[in-house]
């Protein structure tokens, strides 16, 4: 018999498995992969959650409340991080953790779950880069406020066969929380020295984002802050984020992306990965920058005094 019940859902997924078989063998990768699921079965029923499914290097799990969701998200990471560091097999390391939530009605048939929160749950786990736990404004609505605070506000985003983008919100861990000067409001202040805005040029468009306007994303989608029509960058391809006085990348993709610093010839290679940007450079979007027919981003890191900003309406943003 079906039942409609408001429940947040949580998919999990281990990323790096693919290579873990490569390099292990059949035999070796499934021992570690199928302990890691186990582990993070174990946190969502530790946390008052129930398993719906295992998908293979991943999980579907439903919990009463947010609060409990987000909790087992924690110790989802924390499990995931012993086991790298006491694994006597050195490639354990290799695995990533991405987390992502939403929360609404949920059609309970036969021990699945169906509904919208499942499908932009299953959805928004595309989004999330590695070690990342991502969820929808109402998983937010559902924390008390001290919660909230461990959460920073990206883009809405545009998930695939969703008409209208969604509000998302990246949870930051204790660590991140305490390395930023933040301030009430959540957001960390320019220290004396650091960047404090970030030059864009793609496709004979130029923008200067302050870090005020951060995170933005870069990608298909017409709803991106960096909106680039090319058929190999995803709709959401990539995200720039200010974090611990740093511009932070971050990858989204499945094709990838590429970065070449300035005076360095040398390509740095992202898939679900993340890096710091300094100084200039390129960034080629599914493909490593080299020739003209390549969607790239020209960055630029700057060091502006306030009154230097360009004003809006200029054509430039701020």
């Amino acid at each position: 018999m079906a039942r409609i019940l408001e429940r947040t859902v949580l998919f999990a997924d281990l990323r790096g498995s693919t290579g873990l078989f490569e390099r292990l063998g059949n035999a070796a990768a499934s021992t570690l992969v199928t302990g890691a699921v186990t582990q993070l079965g174990e946190c969502v029923e530790r946390g008052g959650g129930h398993v719906v499914k295992t998908l293979g290097d991943g999980l579907m799990a439903v919990f009463e409340n947010a609060t409990s969701a987000v909790a087992a998200a924690d110790a989802m990471h924390q499990a995931l991080q012993r086991l790298s560091r006491g694994s006597n097999v050195p490639a354990a390391s290799a695995l990533k953790l991405q987390v992502a939530m939403a929360r609404g009605e949920v059609v309970e048939i036969e021990s699945d779950c169906f509904g919208d929160a499942v499908n932009v749950a299953a959805r928004l786990l595309d989004h999330a880069g590695d070690n990342e736990t991502l969820v929808t404004v109402d998983v937010l609505a559902g924390l008390q406020p001290a919660q909230q605070m461990r959460f920073r506000a990206l883009d809405r985003l545009q998930l695939r066969g969703r008409a209208e983008p969604v509000q998302v919100h990246l949870l930051q861990g204790r660590q991140a929380m305490a390395d930023g000067a933040a301030t009430q409001f959540g957001d960390a202040l320019p220290m004396p020295g650091q960047p404090e805005a970030l030059r864009l040029v793609w496709g004979g468009q130029e923008r200067i984002f302050a870090t005020a306007q951060l995170p933005l994303v870069l990608g298909r989608s017409p709803q991106a802050a960096c909106c680039i029509d090319d058929s190999r960058v995803s709709r959401s391809h990539a995200r720039i984020d200010w974090h611990g006085g740093a511009f932070q990348f971050t990858d989204l993709s499945f094709n990838g992306s590429y970065i070449r610093f300035t005076h360095d010839r040398a390509v740095l290679s992202l898939r679900r990965g993340s890096c710091t940007l300094h100084g200039s450079g390129e960034i080629g979007l599914g493909v490593p920058p080299g020739d003209t027919r390549t969607p790239v981003v020209r960055f630029e890191v700057l060091r502006l005094a306030e009154d230097t900003l360009p004003a809006p309406g200029t054509g430039i943003t701020r």
